[in-house]
């Protein structure tokens, strides 16, 4: 089976504490000695890697002087911020920080893929599933909290009398989210993974650079898309039109 090697670091030095975690929560490795997947280490990777570039970028932060990455973290902003109030509408700055993060950490989960001896996460189901989770229940409690008991009326339809056809379907719905959220964003990276693999792998030069920007330009557009369904969900689970 194939196994990076910074995954085959990981079993070898970490298998013992990722067995007691997962015997922990009762969901032993099926391989004790091999505790360790490669979409894990990568996310565990990203994740570190995201954690310390935002604490580096947070102590340099300046208003005279600012650099290239708080130029570059401040057009970001300025786009999620954007977006989230045309989408939601003015309330949307308040989930902006779950909307950033998304955005940012699906990212760099979809390009670390373009270096060599890493896999991206995302193209592993696992992953994207776990943010469709995420994203289901955040959008239902920023629901609830908005309208409290009174959201469960946006489940009942506009009539009294259709609320009784209408609860099914809703509840169908909203449950096919998280399953079209994992399908969407895992296939189009699994497919963009392979297909840059395989040219790479067929040839050299002027190929890969082409295939490149093209997984780059996926990376990219699946994170906003990711982000921007979840912007839908919050926004209807938050509005008063209902």
């Amino acid at each position: 089976m194939h196994e990076l090697w910074i995954t085959k670091l990981f079993n070898s030095n970490l298998a013992g504490p990722a067995n007691t975690v997962l015997n922990a929560i009762n969901f032993p490795a099926a391989d004790q000695r091999n505790p360790w997947s490669d979409w894990m280490v990568c996310e565990i990777v990203v994740f570190l890697f995201v954690l310390v570039f935002f604490a580096v970028l947070r102590a340099r932060l300046s208003v005279d002087r600012p650099g290239k990455a708080q130029h570059t973290m401040e057009v970001l902003y300025d786009f999620v911020h954007a977006s989230s109030e045309e989408v939601v509408g003015h309330e949307g700055p308040r989930y902006l920080a779950f909307f950033g993060t998304i955005f940012i950490f699906i990212l760099f989960l979809n390009l670390i893929g373009l270096i060599p001896g890493f896999d991206s996460p995302t193209m592993y189901p696992m992953v994207p599933l776990g943010f469709a989770v995420c994203t289901f229940f955040f959008y239902h409690f920023t629901g609830m909290r908005e309208h409290g008991l009174g959201y469960i009326k946006q489940f009942l339809g506009p009539f009294w009398w259709l609320a009784a056809l209408m609860l099914p379907i809703e509840i169908i719905s909203h449950f096919a989210r998280p399953l079209s959220l994992t399908v969407r964003l895992f296939a189009n990276m699994f497919a963009g993974e392979q297909v840059y693999l395989t040219f790479i792998a067929l040839t050299k030069i002027i190929v890969p650079v082409v295939f490149i920007g093209l997984h780059t330009f996926v990376a990219f557009l699946q994170a906003y898309i990711f982000m921007l369904l979840a912007m839908v969900y919050v926004g209807g689970a938050v509005s008063h039109e209902h």
